[in-house]
């Protein structure tokens, strides 16, 4: 077996929508995917890209992807990567490919001079989280994840001052 991570390129659209669905189905969120082939390719292959992802694979086939993007530490003024999502076809995992696309996220963030590589995981996935302690990765069990979406997102922006 050859365990390849590389950067994905346009050709992979369907492979990257193909794991995102395996993901949801896997996190039991099938329902709440709205990603196609055409918005990806926009916001990872637009002219100003908003992600980046990684596509692992094992003899020239896509067995795993990690999607990420830039944040902002102001505590430590410097970039940070937050992965949003890491998956390995279930067929593939305990061969590596998890860990290495981990890794190739951490040379990425020292390359970029970031402060840090951060992401959340599902309280419940014991297998995930216990790779991630295994590489040294620490819970930030006093924070708790905030979100803002659909309506309340609009009514909120509703409210917003005028601006110059």
């Amino acid at each position: 077996m050859t365990l390849t991570i590389r950067p994905a390129t346009p050709d992979d659209l369907d492979a990257i929508v193909d794991f995102i669905h395996a993901l949801a189905a896997y996190e039991k969120l099938s329902h709440a995917v709205k990603a196609d082939p055409a918005t990806l390719a926009r916001y990872l292959f637009g002219p100003r890209p908003m992600a980046e992802v990684l596509i692992a694979e094992s003899d020239d086939a896509a067995i795993g992807f990690a999607l990420f993007f830039h944040n902002f530490s102001t505590f430590e003024g410097r970039p940070g990567l937050y992965l949003e999502d890491l998956f390995v076809q279930p067929d593939a995992r305990g061969m590596g490919a998890g860990r290495a696309l981990l890794a190739r996220l951490a040379q990425i963030a020292l390359d970029r001079d970031c402060a840090r590589l951060e992401w959340s995981v599902l309280d419940w996935n014991a297998p995930a989280i216990a790779v991630y302690r295994a590489i040294g990765a620490q819970p930030m069990d006093e924070w708790t994840v905030q979100r803002l979406d659909g309506e309340a997102l609009r009514a909120l922006a509703a409210t917003a001052p005028i601006t110059a």
